[in-house]
C-alpha cells in the first residue's frame, strides 16, 4: 500500500525515535485545533474532549452511535425519586496496574468541582448535591454529593432529579488517578507520568504537529480494541485536511467545508459522512458593553441577517439555518419557541431595525460601528463577510470591522469578555433543553460568554431542572428560551450537521447528531489501498 510523503516521513522519524509503527493498525486523525490541555477535569473543547475520551472512561462511556453506555459501572440502582443512584463498579486497573476504584471515581467529581482546578465548564454537574457552592469555595469539597461507599460502590445524590445524568458521567465524570496525581502533582499529566484507565495511553505530544496514543493493554475490554496507534493532527486549515484525506494522508477529520460538499459528492461520495446535528453556531454578544448593553440594538442585529441565505448559498445546503436556540430534535423542547420575525420579509425587518436603531441613539451623525471577531474554523471567513453586508444594507451608518483569530485565543478572550461580537457554537452534553440552557444563568459564569443574567430567566430554569413532571419542564423550559431569544442574549444563526470526512481505510464508523466517534469501535483495513 502507498502512503503519501509526508506519513511516510512521519513514520520514519517515529522509527527513528525507536517507536515501533504498524501503519495496519494505527489510526491517522485530523482533529480541527491544538488542544491547550488534556487533563480530564479541565479540558472543555469538543477537540480535546475527543482525546480525553479516548484515554479515560467514566462510569459510562459513548457507544459506537455516541450514546451512554455503562463503562466502570456494572450495575446501577436509582431511587424512586431520582435522587440517589448507586452504582456497582467493575474491577478495572489503571494503566500501570494500580486499581480503579471508588474513590478515584469520587476523586475526578470533586477534581471537577474544586474551584482550585480552574475548570471553565463545571455546571454540567451542578445536579449533584451542593455541587454549586463546592464549585463557588462556599463548602469544602468532602460536602459534594458524590460518596464511596466501599471500593466499588459509588452513590451520587442530586439535588434535583436528572434522568439525563448517564451522558453527562460520559462525557464529564472521569475517574482521576489520585496515587499519580499524589506523586507528580502538576506534572502528572506529562507523556512519562500519565496513567490512563481508557482503551489508549498518551505516548507523546509534540506541539502543532501530533499526539500520539498507542493501545492501553489494561483496558477491560482491550481484548476488542482493533487498533495499536492513533495519531491526532491539528488540522486547522479545512481545506488542505480535505486533500490529506482524498490521498490518504489522514484516514479521518472532523470536518470539511460546507461548499466542498457538492464536489465531494460527485468525485469522493465514499469519503463523506454527515448527520443532522445539534450544534448551534451563532454570534455571541457582550451585553455588558456598547452597543451589546441595548436591546434595541442586539435586536435589530439578530433580524437582519439573512439566515435562510447563509445556509442555502454560502453554506451549499448542507446546513440548516435556526430561529430558535434549542433545537427540536432535543427531547422535551416547546414547539411553539422562535423567532417573531421568522415570516417576514427582509426588507421590512431592515426597516424594523433602523427604526430600533434610530430610537437607541444611532444614525448618520452617531454611527454604529463596532468590530466582529470570528475563529478561522467552521465555515466563519466566509460567513462574516455576508453577515457584515447584510448588516450594511440597515442603513450606511452601520459599519462592522471584521477581525479574525485563532480558535483557542478567539475563545479565550469570549472568556475574558475581552470583545464586542464573535462567531460561537454550542454543542449539548445531553439530550434536555437545559444542555443549552444552562449557559445563560447567572452562575455560569465565564461560560457565559453574553455576560447576559436575568433573574427571572434563571427562575424559570430553576424551576423547569427542579421538576420532575414533564409538561412542567418543557413549559418552564419554553419560556426561558423565548426569553433568550426576545432579549437576544446571543444571535443564533444556523445548525451544524455533523460533517465528517473518512477514508477507505476505517471501518466502524457511524454517523451520529452528537459527532461522537470514538477511537476505541474504530478499525483499519489495512489491505485498503
Amino acid at each position: 500500500m502507498i502512503r503519501p510523503v509526508g506519513l511516510v516521513l512521519l513514520m520514519a522519524c517515529l522509527a527513528s525515535c525507536g517507536q515501533a509503527v504498524d501503519d495496519s493498525t494505527t489510526l491517522h486523525r485530523g482533529n480541527r485545533i491544538e488542544p491547550l490541555t488534556l487533563d480530564p477535569h479541565v479540558a472543555v473543547i469538543m477537540d480535546e474532549r475527543n482525546i480525553v475520551s479516548d484515554m479515560f472512561v467514566g462510569l459510562y462511556e459513548a457507544n459506537p452511535e455516541g450514546a451512554p453506555q455503562p463503562a466502570l459501572a456494572e450495575t446501577v440502582d436509582v431511587s424512586d425519586d431520582g435522587l440517589i443512584w448507586t452504582f456497582s463498579m467493575r474491577r478495572t486497573v489503571w494503566s500501570d496496574g494500580e486499581p480503579v476504584t471508588a474513590h478515584d471515581v469520587v476523586a475526578g467529581l470533586r477534581r471537577n468541582l474544586d474551584p482550585n482546578t480552574r475548570n471553565q465548564y463545571p455546571s454540567p454537574l451542578f445536579m449533584l448535591e451542593n455541587a454549586e457552592a463546592v464549585n463557588q469555595g462556599r463548602m469544602p469539597v468532602e460536602s459534594l454529593g458524590a460518596s464511596a461507599l466501599d471500593d466499588y460502590t459509588v452513590q451520587l445524590e442530586l439535588g434535583y432529579p436528572a434522568p439525563y445524568l448517564p451522558s453527562v458521567l460520559m462525557f464529564w465524570a472521569q475517574p482521576a488517578p489520585r496515587h499519580a496525581i499524589a506523586e507528580f502533582g502538576e506534572d502528572w499529566m506529562r507523556p512519562e507520568n500519565l496513567v490512563s484507565n481508557g482503551p489508549f495511553s498518551l505516548v507523546e505530544w509534540r506541539t502543532n504537529n501530533f499526539i500520539h496514543v498507542t493501545a492501553n493493554p489494561t483496558y477491560y475490554e482491550a481484548e476488542d480494541v482493533c487498533l495499536s496507534d492513533v495519531y491526532y493532527y491539528p488540522t486547522v486549515d479545512t481545506a488542505s485536511a480535505e486533500r490529506r484525506v482524498r490521498t490518504g494522508e489522514l484516514d479521518t477529520n472532523r470536518e470539511f467545508e460546507a461548499t466542498r460538499l457538492e464536489f465531494l459528492q460527485e468525485h469522493n461520495p465514499d469519503l463523506i459522512r454527515m448527520s443532522p446535528g445539534l450544534n448551534v453556531n451563532e454570534i455571541t454578544l457582550n451585553t455588558t458593553v456598547a452597543p451589546f448593553d441595548d436591546v434595541r440594538v442586539r435586536q435589530a442585529m439578530s433580524m437582519t441577517i439573512d439566515r435562510q441565505f447563509i445556509a442555502d448559498q454560502v453554506l451549499a445546503g448542507a446546513d440548516a439555518p435556526v430561529w430558535r436556540v434549542v433545537p427540536d430534535a432535543i427531547t422535551g423542547t416547546d414547539a411553539s419557541v422562535g423567532m417573531h420575525f421568522a415570516g417576514e420579509q427582509m426588507e421590512m425587518r431592515r426597516q424594523q431595525a433602523r427604526a430600533l436603531l434610530e430610537e437607541a441613539g444611532y444614525g448618520p451623525d452617531n454611527p454604529l460601528t463596532f468590530s466582529l471577531y470570528f475563529h478561522r474554523g467552521g465555515g466563519w471567513p466566509r460567513i462574516v463577510p455576508v453577515i457584515q453586508a447584510d448588516w450594511a444594507l440597515i442603513a450606511p451608518w452601520v459599519q462592522v470591522e471584521l477581525l479574525g483569530r485563532d480558535t483557542q485565543l478567539h475563545y479565550d478572550a469570549l472568556r475574558a469578555g475581552d470583545y464586542q461580537a464573535g462567531s460561537g457554537g454550542w454543542i449539548p452534553d445531553f439530550d434536555d433543553p437545559y444542555a443549552y440552557l444552562l449557559q445563560w444563568e447567572t452562575r455560569a459564569a465565564d461560560m457565559n460568554y453574553t455576560r447576559w443574567q436575568n433573574p427571572q430567566y434563571d427562575a424559570w430554569v430553576d424551576a423547569a431542572v427542579n421538576s420532575s413532571d414533564p409538561a412542567t419542564r418543557e413549559l418552564l423550559y419554553g419560556r426561558a428560551e423565548q426569553l433568550v431569544i426576545d432579549e437576544v442574549a446571543m444571535i443564533p444563526i444556523f445548525r451544524i450537521n455533523t460533517k465528517n470526512l473518512v477514508g477507505p481505510r476505517v471501518t466502524g464508523w457511524i454517523a451520529n447528531p452528537v459527532a461522537i466517534n470514538r477511537s476505541r469501535w474504530l478499525c483499519v483495513d489495512g489491505a485498503a489501498d
